[in-house]
């Protein structure tokens, strides 16, 4: 083992490796995430300290930007946020070409944003080598709507709302640091030509499901408003759906609110 081959490592040439393999990509929020964890070393041996996992995600926060000059302006800012982490406490030392598999399982947050749009998720795995640049793993997931929030978007679609956007939105009030909101607008159906657009917000809190709406029926555009709303407190239209209940009972409930507003 040379000194020059251990230098080589220490900056990442020629030292371990780690290659997380997921089990399934496609996963509801909630769901237990199945991997296996390669590591292989590289030309010497090294200690491993530990191995680290974190569940991440981007959302968007106004921040003040300056671009050369003395003015700071807002602008969207994207921002990573660490959803969950995990580590595997087992130290071990890993001999030159030896390759090792751990088998893990770790449980998705409740409130994990789905991946439709911008809004992305992924796992990133570090293997914790001292005085090294730590390896690392990366891998995108797929998080779909469990059943019902999945019927809530099929009620608003046979309603005939059509999906535009989805964005994660920072806010306060919250575990998290944001919020995601998802934006519709009416093509056909009663609320085609009454209404401009459609803003939700979703989230799972306690035994509920908690959906926020924010309207515009005068072409003013609600875009944002939704998430400064909920921040404040001053957003007043709100529908709690217990989780017990069925999904195609979740899309009429929303259905039924959703003339109740327009009713006001």
């Amino acid at each position: 083992m040379s000194l020059f081959h251990k230098t080589l490592a220490s900056l990442g040439l020629g030292g371990a490796r780690v290659d997380t393999v997921l089990e399934t990509e496609v996963l509801l929020p909630g769901e237990s995430l199945p991997v296996r964890i390669d590591v292989k070393g590289g030309k010497v041996d090294q200690a491993v300290d530990n191995i680290h996992l974190y569940l991440c995600c981007r959302y968007e926060d106004e921040m003040p930007v300056s671009r050369g000059d003395s003015e700071r302006r807002m602008e969207k800012v994207k921002q990573t946020y660490t959803l969950a982490q995990w580590s595997l406490p087992e130290a071990f030392t890993l001999r030159a070409g030896e390759q090792r598999q751990f088998d893990c399982r770790f449980e998705l947050p409740v409130n994990t944003p789905i991946t439709i749009g911008d809004s992305g998720v992924w796992l990133e795995t570090l293997l914790d080598i001292p005085l090294a640049l730590d390896p690392k793993d990366k891998d995108p997931l797929t998080i779909r709507p469990d059943p019902l929030l999945d019927a809530v978007f099929s009620a608003l679609e046979q309603a005939g709302f059509r999906l535009l956007q989805v964005e994660c939105e920072a806010t306060d009030g919250f575990a998290l640091p944001f919020v995601q909101v998802f934006e519709f607008v009416p093509v056909a159906g009663p609320y085609h030509g009454c209404w401009r657009e459609l803003e939700l917000i979703t989230q799972v809190d306690g035994d509920s499901l908690k959906l926020w709406f924010a309207i515009d029926r005068r072409q003013r555009g609600v875009s944002g408003m939704l998430a400064r709303l909920l921040g404040s407190g001053e957003l007043k239209r709100q529908l709690a759906i217990p989780l017990t209940v069925s999904p195609a009972e979740a899309g009429e409930r929303v259905l039924a609110y959703l003339e109740q507003i327009d009713d006001q």
